[in-house]
């Protein structure tokens, strides 16, 4: 009982010293806009409450002190009392914006993976085929799907009787498959640009769009040339690769554009699903921005970084974020041999990925010959520049063809993936 008298009685005694903070504040900076009389009467209602609390008065009579002191600070405060709810909820937003922006610059900053560079260590955007009509997820499952897994469908349908047929090349395209960039629209309204891939049914095209990053070839690869789990570009390239050596293409023109196409075997007839399947989103995650400014990126590890001084990124795409895995530091030579990557002439240490890809275990293809790392070829990191090599280095646009990542540029590591809701979710390995 006592207790809660006294708790009352601390509560009203701080009430009290808010109110009279607060009447000072309008005292300060109103003082040339009140008029003599309210003046006074702020300084005596003031000074009245003062005395309560320097008698100790009980709860009561400082409750009627704050009353008569609220009655005129809501005549006489202006701007700063009463406070409509809308300026209230705008000052919070401003103030927890301020604090998410602190707290993103210099400590955690969410990144999204966008393409499969580093599979599969992280995703980008893969694919989700569906063989059959009623493997398709239903309108509940689809909404799940979506919350969990980002999981955006695509169902396009046979226009005629005829073979699907895969156009290959093309100035736009991303991979092996023809596409153009086109107008599309994120979240229903948003202008983005888009990837648009066309297939063939007989002579009818039938078109699908995509984000850009998408890797449409590795999809082509699952419904049409399937090798199994797992990434499978390499099954449609193997084929490609055998059409283009024997010159097994059929040519047809499609909206005055003459197209080189390669046969899948698969006929459908009118109204028949040529294509089903999901794009799932790549792994959200957050980035530790504030180790790496007390101490050097270790070899091995995950990092993120900018391409604003990286010529052959910045020229094409600007200035970006990327993710790749540290494989130089300063004075560190590379070079690639047998799908074994090599530092100062022995075998890379310092991430699991480096030996899995040597072995070329589960999902992980093995480093290849490309670019400035060709076979033969070595590559020695400059003095404040580091190396970022993809995992999927059959399939990652790396320092293989743009050369070294300044020191200032690095951002951080990667810490956890906290989207989507799959087997990855959690600290990153």
């Amino acid at each position: 009982m006592f207790g809660f008298f006294f708790s009352t009685e601390r509560k009203m005694r701080d009430n009290a010293g808010n109110w009279l903070q607060l009447a000072d504040k309008i005292l300060h900076y109103r003082r040339d806009q009140l008029t003599g009389t309210q003046a006074q009467e702020l300084r005596q209602k003031t000074a009245d409450l003062q005395l309560k609390l320097k008698q100790r008065a009980d709860a009561g009579k400082l409750k009627l002190g704050i009353e008569s002191l609220e009655g005129l600070l809501q005549q006489v405060g202006g701007t700063f009392y009463p406070k409509s709810a809308m300026v209230e909820n705008v000052e919070f937003f401003l103030a927890a914006a301020i604090i998410v922006l602190g707290i993103r610059t210099y400590f955690v900053q969410p990144f999204k993976i966008p393409t499969n560079s580093m599979w599969p260590s992280y995703y980008g955007m893969t694919p989700q085929v569906f063989k059959q009509r009623a493997a398709e997820p239903g309108a509940l499952a689809m909404g799940a799907r979506l919350l969990a897994f980002g999981a955006r469908p695509h169902r396009l349908d046979a226009p005629a009787d005829g073979e699907v047929l895969i156009p290959v090349g093309g100035a736009e395209s991303r991979g092996a498959v023809h596409s153009d960039i086109v107008t599309g629209q994120s979240w229903l309204i948003i202008p983005t640009k888009v990837r648009e891939y066309t297939l063939l049914v007989g002579d009818e095209p039938v078109t699908v769009r995509v984000p850009l990053d998408f890797d449409f070839d590795w999809l082509v690869s699952e419904a049409f040339f399937s090798r199994g789990e797992g990434y499978s570009p390499e099954g449609f390239h193997a084929e490609l690769r055998r059409r283009v050596n024997t010159g097994e293409f059929e040519v047809h023109v499609v909206n005055g554009e003459t197209l080189r196409c390669i046969r899948t075997g698969r006929r459908v007839r009118a109204g028949d699903r040529v294509l089903s399947f999901d794009v799932l989103t790549g792994d959200q995650l957050f980035v530790d921005r504030f180790s790496y400014h007390f101490v050097r990126p270790p070899v091995g590890s995950g990092f993120v970084f900018r391409t604003g001084n990286i010529p052959g990124i910045a020229d094409t795409y600007g200035d970006q974020y990327y993710v790749k895995r540290l494989a130089g530091a300063p004075g560190d030579t590379l070079e690639i041999k047998n799908y074994r990557l090599y530092r100062n002439g022995g075998p890379i240490t310092g991430a699991a990925a480096f030996e899995k890809n040597a072995l070329r275990q589960g999902d992980y293809v093995g480093y290849r010959n490309i670019g400035d790392l060709a076979t033969g070829k070595t590559m020695t990191v400059p003095s404040r520049s580091f190396l970022a090599l993809g995992d999927n280095s059959a399939n990652s646009a790396d320092g293989r063809y743009w050369g070294y990542v300044p020191e200032k540029d690095v951002i951080g590591r990667p810490l956890f993936i906290y989207y989507p809701f799959s087997g990855r979710w959690g600290p990153v390995r």
